[in-house]
């Protein structure tokens, strides 16, 4: 008996989402192909849609030699990786799962070879890698596009062209303004702790959420929020080179910037928290606007543990009181985690989530709503298996015509 197979294509960064919006894994030659025609429209020159068509054609041919076979494709993350790997694992997890077969053709377009050919290998024999290269592209060719095409994507962008300018732009500002070299190298040591942490993301998407428009009242609390930074900074900037001329301790200094740059960034932050709420509300978005109020309450106890750090540093707090104000942040930070979830589950029993699609943080589909239950904080999810999954409300990200669980 001939061993039944499985075409397997693969996207391990997950393109097939970020360009389609279609998530993994896509199941049967019907469904991959219509999601190859609508890849191959975002983008035309990207070698995983050509991926998905040599699955297909793959598929078509074991078919026509009498072969018991199925065709599928699974997508990783956008954040390469243990994440990327992982959902990768999960996806082919779930195909197995339902196609009981004996052996796995993988199609790739070599990019990915060395991570997904072993967390392949310890589930199924693979028979055969079929690699897709584009024939037109020579390899210095080739390679000459695949790194402007790269450019072109905003991640690689602010790396290779943003960080330089930002880097630049400090050194002659603060050379202007006779700062010296302390000032820029704090702010790039803050840009590489908020990389590190993984909250570039989270920034940059919190920056796209402005969303000015001066037809909106928000507009005001944003163009407000605009100003009161800079002025945090200038008064930051300000502190910092008087205490540095009268104490010549760097330490200390940098203590005195920190307080003036925080003092009033408490009311930056709520002038911001007051427009995207105004802005989420007007879309019926409350849920997201809850999420967003509880980042900004987490912000500012954060900011606030920071403040008493540098008073205590500049000799202004004695340690017991840097302690006991420090215990009253916490606590409130715990007040405003428990009201968050009062209000998020309020809000769940007040939205229609049933029917509607449920995805995880990374983009990739998990199945359906068929009930909620808010006061056990509940929701339940059916899969495309007929599998239910419970999920606590309180891992629910994001509601709008999806909803995002963590």
């Amino acid at each position: 008996m001939a061993e039944r197979l499985l075409v397997l294509a693969v996207d391990i960064d997950n393109d097939l989402y970020q360009k389609a919006k279609i998530s993994g894994p896509v199941v049967g030659r019907a469904n991959i192909l219509a999601a190859a025609d609508k890849f191959i429209l975002a983008d035309p020159q990207d070698t995983d849609a050509n991926v998905l068509f040599e699955s297909i054609k793959k598929y078509d041919e074991l078919k026509a030699a009498g072969y018991p076979v199925a065709v599928a494709a699974v997508t990783g993350a956008e954040k390469e990786g243990y994440v990327a790997d992982s959902e990768l694992a999960r996806q082919i997890d779930m195909l197995l799962d339902r196609f009981k077969v004996d052996a796995c053709i993988l199609v790739t377009d070599g990019a990915s070879d060395n991570r997904v050919l072993p967390i392949l290998k310890s589930r199924i024999k693979v028979n055969s890698v079929d690699l897709v290269r584009m024939k037109q592209a020579e390899k210095l060719e080739n390679t000459y596009f695949v790194v402007f095409e790269k450019l072109k994507e905003p991640h690689f962008a602010r790396i290779i062209f943003g960080i330089p300018a930002v880097l630049l732009l400090l050194f002659a500002i603060s050379a202007y303004l006779h700062y010296g070299w302390q000032l820029p190298v704090s702010l790039i040591g803050l840009y590489l702790l908020i990389k590190g942490f993984g909250l570039e993301d989270a920034v940059v998407n919190s920056f796209r959420g402005f969303g000015f428009s001066v037809d909106r009242l928000s507009f005001i609390f944003y163009t407000s929020t605009i100003i009161f930074f800079i002025i945090n900074l200038i008064l930051g900037a300000s502190s910092y080179t008087a205490s540095l001329k009268s104490t010549g301790n760097v330490l200390v200094s940098v203590a005195y910037g920190l307080e003036s740059f925080i003092l009033l960034l408490p009311v930056t932050l709520g002038l911001y928290l007051i427009g995207r709420v105004m802005d989420l509300e007007g879309k019926r978005l409350r849920y997201r606007a809850i999420t967003q109020g509880s980042n900004i309450g987490y912000t500012i106890v954060v900011l606030s543990i920071i403040y008493l750090t540098a008073a205590w540093i500049a000799d202004q707090l004695y340690f017991w009181e840097f302690l006991f104000l420090g215990g009253i942040a916490m606590l409130f930070g715990y007040g405003i985690s428990e009201l968050s979830m009062l209000l998020r589950r309020k809000a769940v029993s007040k939205t229609k989530l049933k029917e509607k699609s449920v995805v995880n943080d990374i983009g990739a589909y998990i199945g359906k709503v068929i009930s909620t239950d808010a006061k056990k904080g509940v929701l339940l999810v059916k899969t495309s298996y007929g599998t239910v999954i419970r999920y606590d409300v309180d891992r629910i990200s994001t509601v709008s015509d999806k909803v995002v669980i963590r």
